[in-house]
């Protein structure tokens, strides 16, 4: 017998398929080792050597794995085919007592026969550097995080944290608000001729006047265009015919599969990232059973195999036509700063239509399989051509422009539209009147519109995504967690599909500003991910990475500690009258959140409980605020406050949020955010 250990047990059913009756699966259901939970867990006198311990729920877990591979005669470690899971094929190697050059290390793209088959082929040995990549950044964000939160809970409030990348996202909403309330709205107006030819109108939009750019600042500019044109003829100087051409997108990365499936689709990040998680782990198809349709779904890459490039290409030929494949495949290039460990996110086969398994898969699978599918179906397809016309128009020295464009072959856009062009938008028409050089057009009326600029968009989550990645802040497998985290924590909330920074936020980030700088900005951070990087793909030391980090930041983290500026909110005064000293009471910030305390503190020590709904966390099943309750018992719950028209109750804090891979509600353990369900490996 043979044994293959995987990360999610959800994938254990679909894996079986291709594996056979000579093979067990065995799920680790994430990481067995990690550092400690509650002590700083690296050596500073050895160049910040993590201390390592198992995972406390899964000592049983870890002891049933040892018994099980001491009675195989193979095992193959196949977690997930990036650094996080090279690390913990790693640290599963080193808890079963591997060699160090044991090929003992499988992996896959997808979970399909051929991919299979292919890695139980080719077992190789662990890569140490992408290890030591993940460990490095496993360090970084426990020096962040462990040595910066205190600061902030002992200056500002307690229970804040701080993150590398997390504090860095915050301060992009935060500055993205700071520009919109800085931002001076300036007037101007546009200027339309409706013109007429012939039984045809069209639109031309006031351009230049004498050849020169213009656009009218006041009412004052507009009524002296109006006044220099009035009763003079529309003539056309010049029209230029253009044949132009739109190339297919790319596949899916993982940033741009979730900023698609926010605008196409509405979906949410934890909404695209559980379905996603579904179709890559194995969902049920009728007459299939369960089976994976989609491969790795943690990806900075656009790169295809051949193999299913030309399985595409074959697929488009016999559906749409032979016009419809490029005379040379498509190739698109990855950015540099990508690890482009794998390929873009594809469908794992094309005979495995989204309308065939519409019928058994969720509504939000069935969307995104859709949108996956159809994307690379399109990435792989010829250009769109259009045939476009600029008309110049001249009335008096002003110039009047209109733009018309026609498709005249639909090619990738028969299967995928990244935009619908709407006519006569910005002077862009659609089909124009037959026009010639010196023809006069028939003025019907003028039209005036009084406009001011706006300023910047408030970020989405799918923008902010764009931003994390163009900026190179963070990876992809931490985008849609690091961003969930903001508005968990409270450091920004949603208006609509917008993020706000809330009043915490905003502070944090201005505390951040003060004393961490150099650490907490866009460069740094981008910066660190380089040097990560390095580490991966030219095997430099990371523990030089770490140490120099460090150096700076200590003496950051030592500045901010001794300075006797501080953030916090003054107590809030009350009617309440203490029962000891007759004082006022007060509302104070303490460790589990508000609570009363005698204003005359410390001759008067006397504190209760604040009477009032203390609000933890957020309802999973419709969003609502959750109220901390006490059982009968005396033990703490979690209660919608819509109880009882939403019944939905825990024992642990809920973000509001559901598991990415089984849909369970996500909760809170101390400093973690995990999944309720204990089947379930999944992590935030």
């Amino acid at each position: 017998m043979k044994l293959v250990i995987i990360e999610s047990p959800f994938k254990r059913e679909a894996l079986k398929k291709y594996l056979g009756n000579d093979y067990e699966v065995f799920a680790t259901k994430g990481h067995i080792r990690d550092l400690p939970q509650k002590s700083f867990g690296l050596d500073a006198s050895k160049n910040f050597e993590p201390k390592y311990e198992i995972v406390p729920d899964k000592k049983q877990l870890i002891a049933d794995l040892k018994k099980k591979a001491g009675q195989c005669e193979e095992v193959y470690i196949a977690t997930d085919p990036d650094r996080e899971g090279e690390a913990i094929s790693w640290h599963v190697a080193n808890v079963l007592g591997f060699d160090a050059d044991k090929n003992c290390r499988i992996e896959f793209n997808e979970i399909s026969k051929k991919a299979v088959t292919k890695a139980l082929e080719n077992p190789r040995k662990i890569d140490i550097k992408l290890v030591n990549a993940q460990q490095a950044r496993r360090v970084l964000d426990r020096m962040v995080g462990y040595k910066l939160s205190p600061i902030l809970c002992k200056k500002i409030a307690p229970k804040l944290s701080a993150g590398r990348v997390q504090s860095v996202a915050l301060k992009l909403v935060v500055d993205r608000e700071r520009e919109i309330e800085g931002f001076v709205p300036e007037e101007y107006w546009n200027v339309v001729s409706q013109l007429k030819k012939e039984k045809s109108e069209l639109k031309a939009s006031l351009a230049t006047y004498k050849k020169k750019k213009l656009q009218p600042k006041n009412k004052e500019e507009v009524d002296k265009i109006l006044k220099d044109i009035e009763g003079k003829d529309f003539v056309v100087e010049e029209i230029k015919k253009s044949k132009t051409k739109s190339h297919a997108p790319a596949p899916f990365t993982t940033s741009t599969m979730q900023q698609d499936a926010l605008n196409k689709l509405g979906m949410s990040l934890s909404r695209t990232t559980a379905a996603a998680q579904q179709l890559y782990e194995g969902v049920e198809v009728k007459g299939e059973g369960k089976i994976a349709l989609i491969t790795y779904i943690r990806t900075d890459s656009v790169r295809v195999s051949v193999d299913a490039q030309n399985a595409c290409l074959a697929f488009i030929k016999e559906k749409y036509g032979a016009e419809f494949v490029p005379e040379k495949p498509n190739v698109y290039h990855t950015k540099e700063n990508a690890q482009d460990a794998h390929e873009a996110i594809r469908p794992i086969t094309m005979d495995i239509t989204p309308e065939m398994v519409k019928e058994t898969l969720t509504s939000d699978n069935y969307k995104l399989y859709k949108l996956i599918y159809e994307r690379f179906l399109a990435s792989q397809m010829t250009q769109a051509e259009y045939a476009s016309v600029a008309v110049n128009i001249d009335c008096n020295g002003y110039g009047f422009k209109v733009n018309g464009k026609t498709m005249e072959f639909p090619g990738y856009t028969a299967v995928y539209k990244e935009y619908v062009e709407e006519e006569n938008k910005d002077g862009l028409a659609g089909r124009l009147p037959k026009m010639e050089k010196g023809d006069k057009l028939e003025l019907v009326k003028m039209l005036t519109e009084q406009k001011f600029t706006k300023p910047p968009v408030r970020y989405t989550e799918a923008s902010l995504v764009k931003a994390m990645e163009e900026k190179g802040i963070g990876r992809p497998a931490t985008y849609a967690a690091t961003i969930t985290l903001l508005t968990y924590r409270k450091y920004a909330e949603k208006e609509g599909k917008y993020l706000v920074p809330t009043e915490l936020g905003r502070k944090i980030t201005e505390y951040l500003e003060k004393f961490f700088s150099s650490v907490i900005n866009v460069k740094f951070t981008a910066y660190m991910e380089n040097r990560l990087d390095d580490i991966a793909s030219k095997d430099e030391d990371w523990h030089t990475v770490v140490c120099n980090f460090w150096n700076g930041f200590e003496h950051l983290l030592g500045r901010a500690d001794a300075s006797a500026l501080t953030m916090k909110e003054p107590p809030k005064e009350t009617d309440i009258v203490c029962e000891k000293c007759g004082g006022k009471m007060v509302i104070r910030q303490g460790k589990f959140g508000e609570f009363l305390a005698c204003s005359n503190f410390p001759k008067c020590k006397n504190t209760k409980p604040l009477e009032e709904n203390v609000v933890k966390g957020k309802c999973p099943e419709c969003g609502s605020n959750m109220l901390e309750k006490k059982s009968k018992k005396g033990k703490i719950f979690y209660s919608c406050e819509r109880y009882p028209d939403c019944k939905f109750m825990s024992w642990d804090v809920t973000t509001g949020e559901k598991c990415p891979k089984c849909n369970s509600p996500i909760i809170v353990k101390g400093k973690m955010v995990k999944c309720s369900n204990h089947e379930c490996d999944y992590k935030g």
